[in-house]
């Protein structure tokens, strides 16, 4: 048996991911208390199960028909590690955040990961006590990685402990009967709503587009220079406007927030106003394994547990509308779940997975054309991973943060949230030369929450 035929090939999603304009890497920014020992560290990462697995232990190559492969190799965790012990920015008056931020921000135009190496390096900015762990996306997505993140920590009020992980994200399904009639009614919702985003989602990759605004982007735009702000939520904040209309999730909450938030920063942006109810198009990825939530590392690396370890999401586009600011900033919420709701009782998620594939048996450089178009033609991505809910630490240095991106795509608005011991961070990355004052944008997200809170809780007292 030769060295080719040993080698596993990537992927359809993670060739996709490699792909010139669609090439993607995690940047996860991890802030800790104390000062970064960088021996325990390297130490940590050497007797983790990170440098055991399979994909980060594997160099890509490419065999003779151009065709993507992961091959084996030895691990020299000395060359996965950055050091820069010196300040990044000479100027006092620059936060760790902001500093940090720019420093991410560079990354996501400007350095890509070296094929000599397995895909994964960790920058250790020590003046300010931070890491940046950063994964190629052809490894795993975001529920693999936080999974293997979390295997590596342990929890602060029990050291011998892992993060908890079992149930955190996973939603209750009813139980209730349900006569015929309803069950076909529901089934006649599923077909059409399924054929309505399907035939949307291809249009997209075609020629239908969200009008363009003062925040959109489009071909090319993910070579343009980036900058990035952090907006900062309380997890209760959500869970108040959640309780405050029936039945809804704090996802259904969060895309009331951007379709408010956006609102705000358009009306100040825009010299002349946007016709009421404009749509702006956004761009997720739907976890598709049959259990949702945060998963266990061991329940993902076994083949027969159905969660399995990669990139296992479909794509969904999430329309959110422009509104002039009213009296009861919940409407944005109700909104947002109305969408949504339709959105799940379609078959919109598997579909587009299932399209993606077989493009991609096809023909890889069609399918890059058609997500790139796809993307070029919508106008913001989101993800929202879940963490963990208790405090977390790393070779015993308590983490105090984790913020998300990635590099820079075809999207003037990039927007990864990542929750956190009942905080959440959403980092914003942005194209400079079409949004300059992404700080601007996320106090807009952050007084979108609070006022939805206020609401809220007036709803409550009545």
């Amino acid at each position: 048996m030769t060295m080719t035929e040993r080698d596993e090939p990537l992927t359809p999603a993670g060739r996709l991911f490699v792909q010139p304009g669609m090439d993607q890497v995690i940047n996860c920014a991890i802030s800790v208390d104390d000062p970064i020992d960088v021996d325990a560290v390297k130490t940590e990462i050497s007797n983790s199960v990170l440098v055991k697995h399979p994909r980060f232990s594997s160099i890509m190559v490419k065999d003779s028909c151009g065709r993507e492969r992961w091959r084996k190799t030895e691990v020299n965790v000395d060359d996965h590690f950055i050091i820069r012990p010196e300040p990044l920015n000479d100027d006092p008056s620059v936060s760790d955040e902001d500093a940090v931020n720019d420093y991410l921000a560079d990354l996501c135009v400007s350095t890509p990961l070296s094929l000599t190496k397995p895909l994964w390096e960790f920058h250790l900015l020590l003046a300010h006590k931070c890491a940046v762990l950063r994964l190629h996306h052809a490894l795993g997505d975001g529920i693999s990685l936080m999974s293997m993140f979390l295997s590596c920590c342990r929890r602060a009020d029990d050291p011998t402990q892992r993060p908890t992980t079992h149930g955190i994200g996973t939603s209750s399904t009813s139980s209730n009967n349900r006569n015929v009639w309803s069950l076909l009614k529901k089934l006649s919702k599923v077909i059409w709503y399924t054929l309505v985003y399907v035939i949307e989602f291809c249009l997209r990759g075609l020629w239908l587009k969200d009008k363009r605004t003062a925040v959109s982007g489009g071909d090319g735009v993910e070579l343009w220079p980036r900058k990035v702000a952090t907006a900062k939520f309380n997890i209760d904040d959500m869970k108040t406007v959640k309780q405050a209309i029936a039945n809804a999730t704090i996802n259904d909450v969060l895309f009331g927030i951007i379709s408010c938030g956006l609102s705000r920063y358009l009306d100040l942006r825009s010299p002349k106003a946007l016709k009421e109810g404009t749509q702006i198009t956004g761009v997720a990825m739907v976890n598709l394994r049959k259990q949702s939530g945060l998963q266990d590392f061991s329940q993902l690396m076994n083949s027969k547990s159905g969660a399995r370890w990669g990139n296992k999401f479909g794509m969904l586009l999430l329309p959110v509308y422009y509104h002039k600011g009213g009296s009861d900033p919940l409407q944005y919420v109700r909104r947002a779940k109305a969408m949504i709701d339709k959105k799940k009782l379609s078959l919109e998620g598997p579909c587009s997975y299932k399209i993606g594939d077989f493009i991609m048996s096809f023909s890889v450089k069609l399918a890059r054309l058609v997500n790139y178009r796809i993307v070029s033609n919508t106008t913001f991505t989101i993800s929202n991973v879940i963490g963990p809910q208790e405090d977390i630490t790393f070779g015993g240095n308590h983490i105090s943060s984790v913020r998300v991106t990635s590099t820079a795509l075809s999207h003037a608005i990039t927007m990864h949230m990542v929750s956190y011991a009942g905080k959440a961070d959403m980092q914003i990355l942005v194209a400079k030369d079409i949004i300059p004052d992404p700080k601007v944008l996320a106090k807009c997200f952050q007084d979108a929450l609070l006022e939805m809170k206020e609401a809220a809780q007036e709803v409550g007292k009545n």
